[in-house]
């Protein structure tokens, strides 16, 4: 399970670091629509290199705080999660 921390309408998507105890992720994509929760949900599955089907958002749809569950993941969340940088 992930806690989150989205910041929509970002200039890309991208993990951002920490904001408090929740990862801080910046979306491109508007919080319109439900179009920034799908680029979330889209971005963690590419990270986690899972189908989109197995990211789940289990609370905060219209929230900036956002609980998701990643199934069948072969990548460590350390390493899925790290910022472009250090990956």
């Amino acid at each position: 399970m992930l806690d989150l921390h989205i910041q929509p309408q970002s200039r890309r998507t991208e993990i951002a670091g920490l904001h408090g105890q929740s990862l801080k992720v910046r979306v491109a994509a508007p919080a319109l629509d439900g179009r920034a929760n799908e680029a979330l949900l889209a971005f963690v599955a590419d990270r986690f290199a899972v189908p989109r089907r197995d990211v789940t958002l289990l609370s905060g749809e219209k929230s900036r705080r956002k609980r998701l569950l990643v199934r069948s993941a072969g990548i460590d969340p350390e390493t899925a999660l790290a910022p472009e940088g250090a990956r």
